[in-house]
């Protein structure tokens, strides 16, 4: 428990900002303070809070939650998150949530990287939803997006009311101020953003690019490790938190809220950016995929993917998740007698996946970093001819090294409706099934 803080002058208004520190475990209860002592000692709401703060309370689940379930955090801050303007409706662009305005046709759907805008668009505005399913008002189901960015949010802070973000940079860095303190957030790492946190992207390398699970429904934890036992896939000790750094900014800002699939903006006078100290187990986390300890088969066939699973958000059907977040790192493949990519298959659930870095090794080509794609429930997928000729061939005696790659999934027991811009792209490969149609007739009635 980090109870000493990075302090820095508030001179200009910032502080604890110029480096941002990180607390380390998934779901910790911390306690971190940029001023000494603004931190209250054995109570969440004293009469009076050191500083002259308010005393705040953000909730992630309902306040009767199990003790092992309940996230929650308080703040300290210089004012209350109720002090704004009246919120007005702006235009969406393309973050939509109305899933069923088109047709959703059960074809293996393939996207190439979206190009970066021309204009000035900074993280907001750069979202674009590929598909989903779901109501956020149903707190059910979730929303895929990908962004392209190319500029700061200037004098705009932005929470998504509807759910909590899976934010996973595939190219560019993202600076991400936060109520409770600063993330850098690199491409290989990922993000969760917490429902209703209140934050801004800077970017540092002038643009970005990546991918956005909008969960809905219950919050993302760490999967039980079973039979595998204490250690492996992803280890809490891993995830970083912030630590307490406070913006103290008047002037003329814009808070931008997402509510019920719509934008809303309101005018208000200082930075919400200004909890000077907080404790508590609901705040962003990022993680860095480099650190996921593989685990695989040493002998003949391979398991399920759900050993690459990172993250699952559960639903109320036990080992049934609303959202598994999965992911393919460099690993060594070493199971003999074994077609060792993916086989083919075609699943109950339904796989959006993305490219991160690298090369995928069940895709030959036309799968690039940036790009996406979409294979829905019982849409039958596996490795492209290229891949098949490939793998039949290799010798399974000696171990083969999966190097320089990093693809992920988001993986859903709901079908995922792709949106209407996503079917209208021209980032959309009309010819990405021509991928199987290469697979040679092998069978002969003998043996």
């Amino acid at each position: 428990m980090d109870t000493g803080a990075h302090q820095e002058s508030a001179t200009g208004g910032v502080a604890g900002a110029a480096e941002t520190p990180t607390i380390s475990g998934w779901g910790n209860e911390f306690a971190t303070e940029a001023l000494p002592g603004a931190l209250p000692i054995g109570q969440n709401s004293p009469q009076r809070v050191a500083y002259g703060l308010y005393a705040e309370q953000i909730s992630g689940t309902a306040f009767t939650a199990p003790r092992s379930h309940n996230r929650r955090t308080w703040f300290y801050r210089i004012r209350p998150g109720a002090m704004h303007e009246p919120f007005e409706r702006i235009d969406n662009r393309l973050l939509l949530t109305d899933f069923a305005s088109v047709p959703s046709p059960p074809n293996q759907m393939r996207w190439s990287p979206p190009e970066m805008p021309a204009a000035a668009t900074d993280f907001v505005a750069g979202l674009v939803t590929m598909g989903g399913q779901g109501d956020p008002a149903a707190m059910s189901g979730c929303a895929i997006h990908v962004y392209a960015a190319n500029a700061s949010m200037q004098g705009r802070y932005f929470y998504d009311a509807d759910g909590e973000m899976l934010i996973v940079p595939q190219q560019g860095r993202l600076r991400l101020r936060t109520e409770m303190g600063v993330l850098e957030v690199d491409p290989l790492e990922v993000c969760v953003m917490p429902r209703g946190v209140r934050f801004a992207v800077d970017l540092p390398d002038g643009s970005a690019r990546g991918y956005v699970c909008e969960n809905y429904g219950p919050m993302f934890r760490l999967p039980d490790l079973g039979p595998i036992g204490s250690n492996g896939l992803s280890n809490p000790r891993d995830w970083l938190a912030p630590t307490a750094a406070f913006e103290d900014l008047e002037g003329d800002f814009r808070l931008v809220g997402k509510f019920l699939g719509n934008l809303w903006e309101a005018r208000i006078d200082h930075s919400p950016l200004d909890v000077v100290a907080w404790h508590g187990n609901l705040m962003p986390m990022k993680y860095d995929l480099r650190r996921f300890n593989t685990i695989g088969s040493i002998s003949f066939d391979h398991p399920d993917p759900s050993i690459f699973l990172v993250l699952q958000a559960p639903s109320d059907t036990p080992g049934v998740d609303c959202i598994d977040f999965v992911i393919f790192p460099p690993r060594i493949l070493a199971m003999e007698h074994t077609f060792r990519p993916p086989w083919y298959h075609r699943n109950v659930a339904s796989e959006f996946m993305g490219l991160i870095h690298g090369v995928y090794d069940a895709k030959a080509e036309g799968f690039t970093p940036g790009g996406c794609s979409l294979h829905n429930m019982h849409t039958g997928h596996g490795p492209d001819s290229g891949t098949f000729e490939k793998a039949s061939a290799i010798d399974t005696g000696q171990p083969q090294y999966i190097r320089d790659t990093m693809a992920f999934m988001f993986e859903t027991r709901l079908p995922i409706r792709p949106s209407a811009h996503a079917l209208s792209s021209p980032a959309l490969q009309p010819d990405y099934y021509q991928c199987w149609q290469g697979l040679k007739k092998h069978f002969r009635s003998t043996p």
